[in-house]
């Protein structure tokens, strides 16, 4: 994403969602434990935004997105969302449902590692944003559950039928996503639906360490990394290796490269610059 900037000044305060930052690391926390953090038209906006402003100001090198209380996240809000929608006509209803997967495309697209730290439920559109992450981290209380079918629409939401066949294969996606059964969190890291499984009530404490060993690295690395890996899920062998071959050429001429080969010589630490 462009870190070019209009007029409009960053947001200093969000309503749906909490934001703290620290050495490089965003922190955002979904607070509505009371509703085990389900998802409002708000919450969608403020994520959506969020995302968009964080990949401008290139200040954030990794982003944990949690869920305070006894949960991740439960998914859409009955009331606030499919109750109203019920009321709404075909082009508001692909406005929303737009904007739903520009969240998803958000969390893919930015120039940053995320880290989904996952307890409790994890459903819905809330399974989605853990599975839209590029780490998984969870503790043995979570568990997942794709439950679009369960409520009569289509288990390909917000990019899940993209997503989750190039994480868990096929078969286990047209199992997850046809059936809206729940994974645990043994099979889920079985599948490979999770990156780490750690112990319970660790996965906040776990997703942070990983944070900031990612925010002190090579950032522009990283952040190309996560590029190709998007880019190429659906390129020919011949495109991605003439892909991987430029953005090499050009890293080569980063500050950071430079600085590995000069840290090596001196037998010290590489001082990372992201540049």
């Amino acid at each position: 994403m462009s870190p070019f900037t209009g007029s409009a000044a960053s947001t200093q305060r969000w309503e749906h969602l909490r934001l703290t930052r620290q050495d490089g690391v965003a922190t955002v926390t979904l607070d509505r434990p009371e509703k085990l953090n389900a998802l409002t038209f708000g919450a969608y906006a403020d994520l959506r935004d969020l995302l968009a402003e964080l990949s401008r100001e290139r200040s954030v090198r990794a982003l944990v997105l949690g869920g305070e209380g006894r949960g991740f996240c439960s998914g859409g809000d009955v009331d606030e969302i499919i109750g109203a929608t019920l009321a709404m006509d075909t082009a508001r209803l692909l406005d929303f449902n737009r904007m739903t997967g520009q969240v998803v495309r958000a969390l893919r697209e930015c120039p940053f590692p995320v880290i989904a730290a996952v307890h409790g439920v994890a459903a819905g559109a809330g399974a989605v944003l853990a599975l839209a992450a590029d780490f998984r981290i969870a503790d043995p209380t979570a568990r997942f559950a794709f439950l679009f079918t369960r409520v009569g629409l289509s288990g390909g939401d917000m990019g899940a039928a993209y997503l989750l066949p190039r994480v868990v294969g096929l078969g286990h996606a047209t199992r997850l996503l046809m059936l809206g059964d729940t994974v645990r969190a043994a099979e889920a890291e079985r599948i490979g639906l999770i990156s780490e499984l750690v112990d319970e009530g660790k996965a906040d404490a776990r997703a942070a360490e990983l944070a900031a060993r990612l925010a002190s690295g090579p950032a522009l690395a990283q952040a190309q990394t996560k590029a190709l890996l998007t880019a190429e899920l659906d390129m020919p062998l011949a495109a991605s290796v003439e892909l991987d071959a430029n953005t090499q050429a050009l890293l080569m001429n980063g500050e950071d490269y430079a600085e590995f080969h000069a840290a090596f010589t001196a037998k010290r630490p590489p001082e990372w610059k992201g540049r």
